[in-house]
């Protein structure tokens, strides 16, 4: 049990991304399903496209705030300049959402359902990478203080 505890203290912000990335997950996933299935349809590029925005919208606030308390405990005081940053990052993984949804669903006619499931996890592992290494990055003094406190605990 004590090694389990261990693991998870080592590993808490990759498992804390993890669980936050599934819920944003489901989240952005809610609000394609939601729109997809009422009012517009996925085999309609424009429609396609417009459903990867909205869902993309919906992850990206959602996510900022989420990753923001719970994965990387940002206290950075600059909250706009962040989630500037945060949302400038997640353009990039927005259109590979977009670009692959396209290419998956109306070119190689690939089942819209998987598609949306296979692209998304493309996304979240750009996106862990984009917040770790530039938008909730940390100092070296930052970390050798989290790191001392930690193993005062």
């Amino acid at each position: 049990m004590e090694k389990i505890k261990e693991l998870c203290i080592k590993y808490e912000e990759i498992i804390t991304y993890l669980i936050v990335g599934v819920l944003n997950t489901l989240v952005s996933w809610g609000a394609w399903f939601l729109c997809a299935f009422t009012i517009l349809d996925a085999q309609v590029v424009w429609q396609n496209v417009a459903l990867t925005l909205i869902s993309w919208g919906v992850g990206v606030v959602f996510g900022y705030v989420m990753n923001r308390k719970y994965v990387f405990k940002s206290t950075d005081p600059d909250i706009r300049r962040e989630f500037l940053q945060f949302s400038g990052g997640r353009v990039s993984t927005g259109i590979l959402d977009g670009v692959m949804m396209v290419l998956m669903v109306n070119i190689l006619t690939i089942n819209e359902s998987f598609s949306k499931i296979f692209v998304s996890v493309l996304v979240m592992i750009g996106n862990y990478l984009i917040s770790k290494l530039f938008v909730f990055k940390k100092d070296k003094k930052t970390e050798d203080v989290e790191t001392k406190n930690r193993d005062e605990e």
